[in-house]
């Protein structure tokens, strides 16, 4: 067996997004932690400082950043994360007057001219207050008189602003790099640019190498110049030599060191623009948009990258074999959203194609959601007390009259009628008919009261088809809905931010659960378990591929010509929705159950999956229901079926079966009691003793006594239900 060993080196907590997750009084030291892997599974954790607790805490992974309209992307670092060796470099290199001069040195300039008529290039005029003026304020050129304004401006800033204060902004400017057209700027960005390490973590070559690049990023790019970009690095660590800010045995280490730099950009292009942009949306809702531009604000995520990444495979591998179908399907787009159910938190989004144009489906596709909405119809019945789990609903033919004189005749997928049929099966089979004479007894006005309830802000239409999906909803939306469902009734708003840090690691907010109380825990008790039979039985059986033993929930959804495929569901921690469709509305010829369905069982089996196991309310009882009738039955009976059932509307009735059974104990019984009666009169009179004689009650007395009567009932039926 071959284990993988990997070393991660865990530096002092420095960073803004380190110190703003630990308390002053809770820092771990720097410390080495090897990790040995074998078959998947980790097998052995070590570290080279003792853990009471047996907690290692690691650094957020950074995957990516909210850029500002001119495209500069920058993480914001304070003046003491920054390495002094750096600091020495630049001061050696850029300008060794610093903390001397008024922000213009006279002794720079002449050196620069002097360099400049004997062909030297060691150091330029400017001093690092002029340059940070230059990249603010000026422009490039170079002339006369944009050198004078910005000699005067460097001597108004050093005025106003302590030189700790200047070099930090500097440190924090300096444009280093592009990445497409993404400006990279700054030393704390670079580091992670070019070397995919902290800056604080830097060797002291590497940081010479970022301090010889703000010369020209573009002469001595190390990945397109590494010759050049090595020359100029060498130059950095001999003028930091002569500074006397490195010793010799240092300064040969590091001309020996190579460059170091990794192939591919690790910074810049996200690899998650659509979870980006939802999180960009939501802080929009909260600050201003130059806030967001120009305070460094760290933005701790909730998405969980494992999750992320099985939701791009998923939706790639199964939309790639979908498009292959037919010429209705070469064009097939989807999306797909996932989150935590107890906490709300978005773990993934997939919402565009392969580049990200600013068109997010998981929040912008306003398509119809045809049966996903045909739950809340059912979770109405079920609340109201009419209808339980075995209940018969009619599934025949229905004509609706609408308000302009028109009628409306919805059909059923499979093109017929189905009759009277039990409640759960209208809604595991998805039948049109028999949810529109649901809908319809409740209103119309009710089902829309009732999706505000689960969340959904959207205006609903009042028209009747309304109860067929026909209202414009996004994959979110649908994920808010169905995430009340999977947690027992309870709402809680679907957010993608967990903590926003400013720049000197103060936390500025922390997102905590606002949840409340949507659905009565009984009703939603019950609409699970319909919504398990979808899955166990129904339009979604092929999801039992991923485990019969995870009781999974769900419900497909397919729009009229077949425009759009839904499907939305959850395990016990990941509520999820697949949209597929086509950006055009045109058809594409697929089910929720063939065309979304296999995208998220796709995504599900990729992630560790664990059972949906709802708490039971006190209000629930299980009974033995006689399926398409809803009355009280046996287990014995061919119809029967366990069922949970509200406590405060237990069926009144009993089934023929039922009943039948019932008679046919109570006489056996009455028997077997005479039986035993006459045997112990046997008994006693073997015995010699006396027989009483047997309690008879007056049926004209009976009559007379309707307390008595009354509670003879209540015993009769509260022992009948405990046989039914």
């Amino acid at each position: 067996m071959t284990a993988l060993v990997l070393i991660i080196k865990q530096a002092t907590p420095t960073s803004s997004i380190r110190a703003a997750l630990l308390s002053a009084n809770d820092v771990d030291k720097e410390q080495v932690i090897k990790m040995t892997i074998a078959n998947n599974k980790i097998e052995a954790v070590q570290s080279t400082i003792p853990a009471k607790t047996g907690i290692i805490r690691l650094e957020p992974v950074n995957i990516g950043g909210i850029y500002p309209d001119s495209n500069e992307d920058r993480m914001v670092v304070s003046l003491d994360q920054v390495p002094q060796p750096l600091i020495d470099a630049l001061i050696a290199t850029e300008d060794r007057g610093f903390y001397e001069h008024k922000g213009v040195s006279i002794r720079g300039i002449a050196r620069a001219v002097l360099n400049n008529f004997s062909g030297g290039s060691m150091q330029g005029g400017s001093t690092i207050t002029q340059q940070l003026i230059k990249n603010f304020y000026l422009n490039s050129d170079r002339t006369l008189k944009r050198k004078a304004n910005e000699a005067l401006m460097a001597v108004l800033l050093e005025l106003h602003y302590s030189k700790d204060e200047i070099l930090q902004t500097y440190l924090n400017e300096i444009y280093l790099g592009q990445n497409g057209n993404r400006s990279i700027n700054g030393f704390g960005l670079a580091a992670q640019f070019y070397f995919d390490q902290p800056l604080n973590e830097l060797r002291l070559d590497q940081q010479a190498l970022l301090v010889g690049m703000a010369k020209g990023p573009s002469v001595y790019n190390p990945r397109r110049h590494p010759n050049d970009s090595k020359a100029r690095r060498n130059v950095v660590l001999s003028n930091m030599l002569a500074m006397g800010s490195i010793s010799q045995e240092d300064y040969d280490k590091a001309l020996e060191k190579p460059l170091g730099v990794v192939d591919k950009p690790v910074e810049g292009k996200s690899q998650f623009p659509d979870f980006l942009d939802i999180v960009k949306r939501e802080l929009n809702d909260v600050y201003y948009s130059d806030d967001l531009k120009n305070e460094g604000l760290t933005i701790i995520s909730t998405l969980d990258p494992i999750a992320q990444l099985a939701a791009d495979k998923a939706v790639e591998t199964k939309l790639g074999e979908l498009r292959r179908n037919s010429s209705k399907t070469k064009d097939l787009q989807g999306a797909l959203v996932s989150a935590n159910p107890e906490t709300g938190e978005l773990v993934s989004v997939v919402g565009s194609g392969s580049e990200f144009t600013g068109f997010n489906r998981a929040v912008d596709a306003k398509r119809q959601v045809g049966s996903l909405l045909k739950p809340i119809i059912y979770m109405t019945a079920l609340e109201s007390g009419r209808y339980n789990l075995a209940s018969s609903v009619d599934d025949s033919p229905i004509t609706v009259n609408l308000g302009d004189g028109t009628k409306w005749n919805p059909k059923n997928y499979d093109g017929r009628d189905h009759g009277y049929v039990p409640f759960s099966t209208a809604l595991s089979q998805s039948y049109n008919h028999s949810a529109v004479r649901l809908g319809m007894e409740f209103g119309v006005d009710t089902f829309a009261k009732q999706l505000r309830r689960l969340g959904v802000e959207e205006k609903i239409p009042t028209y009747p088809s309304v109860l067929l999906g026909s209202v414009n909803l996004s994959p979110m939306d649908m994920l808010g809905v169905y995430q009340v469902f999977a947690t027992g009734g309870f709402r809680t708003p679907i957010h993608s931010i967990r903590t926003v840090i400013d720049d000197r690691g103060r936390i500025l907010q922390r997102t905590g659960l606002n949840t409340q109380r949507s659905i009565p825990p009984e009703t939603n008790f019950l609409t699970n378990y319909a919504l398990q039979q979808v899955v166990s039985n129904g339009t979604a059986k092929r999801a039992q591929s991923l485990g019969s033993n995870l009781n999974l929930a769900g419900k497909t959804g397919t729009t009229n010509d077949y425009r759009d495929a839904w499907f939305a569901g959850y395990s016990g921690n990941y509520v999820s929705v697949v949209w597929v469709g086509r950006d055009d509305n045109k058809p594409i010829g697929l089910s929720g159950g063939t065309g979304a369905l296999p995208v998220w069982i796709d995504y599900m089996k990729r992630l560790k999956l664990t059972p949906v196991s709802m708490p039971e309310p006190e209000g629930i009882e299980w009974l033995w229901l006689e399926n398409n009738s809803g009355k009280l039955s046996n287990e014995r009976c061919n119809s029967a079926r366990y069922l949970p059932v509200m406590s405060a509307h237990l069926p009144e009735e009993a089934s023929s079966c039922a009943l039948s059974l019932y008679q046919q104990d109570q006489a056996r019984e009455q028997m077997e009691w005479q039986d035993e009666q006459g045997l112990m009169n046997q008994q006693r009179q073997r015995e010699g003793l006396d027989i009483p004689n047997s309690e008879v009650i007056n049926p004209d007395e009976a009559g007379t006594e309707g307390s008595d009567n009354q509670r003879r009932s209540d015993t009769w039926y509260d022992r009948a239900l405990e046989w039914f």
